[in-house]
């Protein structure tokens, strides 16, 4: 057993990391059950070593300012920014909140060992001096504390910041069962910001903050043809001033004309803007079903929507790349079709059960409906 063990150890070490397999090689003579708790605590690191890339314009030093993310940071230094975990030497259980670097920080890259190490700012304690008799002579230091809020996030978080407390994708039936704006007075039938108007179905216990919805277009799956939603278009938010039969509301902030017809939904809880990229844990193969804002074409840090969701494995964090469909082209006479292009990155950011949103995050070329998402 031991024999087979160290064949298959010596494969390894070829195709992996040499030095340090050699290690476990030599302590051959130790027991299995010691061998194999070497191995389990090495192959982590094998692992990480074989994924990461430095660039070869990669500084030895980098000064974090503030506007900074780590996907931006780990972009400076390596070929997939996506893997800071890995380069940073942290994992799931040890990232619940990944803001903990700051503007001002000093980023070395050790060459040697492919990782990151930060030279932290602030410092503490007191200042010793010695006077003419030898004795020491201690005077404060001011403490520098740095607030959470202004730690580096993980990704551009006001790219995203407009789809956190909104529902964007609802059910056929959602909006339809919502309360609804009747109208307003002297017949308007476009409101906007400080109008008043009424509402039917409102009810005290509901709260009197809400945001204001009209139905867009149906998310269909382009490969099965399913209903996957409907689109939530937001148009502002408003505020129950009086509850009855029929409510009186006013508009308290609006981005588009609100019209008669309009549903009101109440607002949601927003979800968490501290995320931890990685690849998904099985296969995840997507189409790109829509870009926000009604276009057809998206750039980097654009939000696009994938017509897989929480049922399908998708999940906040996850890194997906984006294809576009290989063109067919003729030659001599004959039809060949090219393979698909692999041309950028799109990060998962908000996922409901049939479709999820991510945001593009590298890309070369434009993102179109159609293309591909799938593991990186």
């Amino acid at each position: 057993m031991l024999a087979n063990l160290q064949d298959k150890m010596q494969n390894l070490a070829q195709r992996r990391n040499v030095r340090v397999l050699k290690i476990i090689l030599a302590v051959s003579e130790l027991p299995m059950r010691k061998i194999i708790s070497l191995i389990c605590f090495l192959l982590p690191l094998l692992a990480s070593a074989e994924q990461l890339q430095i660039r070869p314009d990669a500084p030895s030093r980098y000064v974090v300012v503030k506007g900074d993310t780590l996907w931006d940071i780990s972009e400076k230094f390596y070929e997939d920014p996506w893997k800071w975990p890995y380069i940073w030497g942290l994992n799931k259980e040890t990232i619940k909140d990944p803001h903990w670097i700051y503007p001002g920080d000093v980023v070395y890259l050790d060459r040697s060992s492919g990782t990151l190490r930060i030279n932290e700012m602030g410092m503490t304690g007191a200042q010793a001096t010695r006077d003419g008799s030898g004795a020491v002579r201690l005077s404060p230091r001011v403490r520098e504390d740095i607030s959470s809020h202004d730690a580096i996030p993980s990704i551009p978080v006001a790219a995203i910041a407009p789809f956190l407390s909104r529902p964007l994708v609802v059910d056929d039936d959602a909006l339809k069962e919502a309360p609804a704006l009747i109208g307003a007075r002297e017949g308007r039938v476009i409101l906007g910001e400080g109008d008043t108007c009424f509402a039917k179905g409102l009810t005290s216990n509901m709260g009197d903050k809400w945001q204001i919805y009209r139905p867009g277009k149906k998310f269909i799956d382009p490969e099965s043809g399913e209903l996957l939603g409907i689109e939530a278009i937001y148009l502002g938010n408003a505020e129950v001033t009086h509850f009855g039969d029929i409510s009186t509301v006013s508009i308290t902030h609006s981005v588009q004309e609100t019209h008669q017809g309009d549903r009101l939904v109440v607002p949601s809880i927003e979800t968490a803007t501290n995320y931890l990229p990685r690849a998904p844990e099985r296969n995840i193969s997507a189409r790109v079903i829509s870009v926000y804002g009604g276009v057809s074409q998206a750039g980097q840090n654009t939000a696009i929507t994938l017509s897989k969701g929480a049922r399908d494995g998708v999940e906040i964090g996850h890194v997906l790349a984006l294809y576009h469909k290989g063109e067919v082209v003729k030659s001599e006479g004959k039809s060949y079709t090219l393979p698909d292009e692999r041309y950028g990155l799109a990060f998962v950011f908000r996922v409901f059960d049939k479709v999820s949103y991510a945001l593009v995050m590298q890309t070369k070329l434009p993102v179109q409906l159609l293309d591909r998402a799938q593991n990186p």
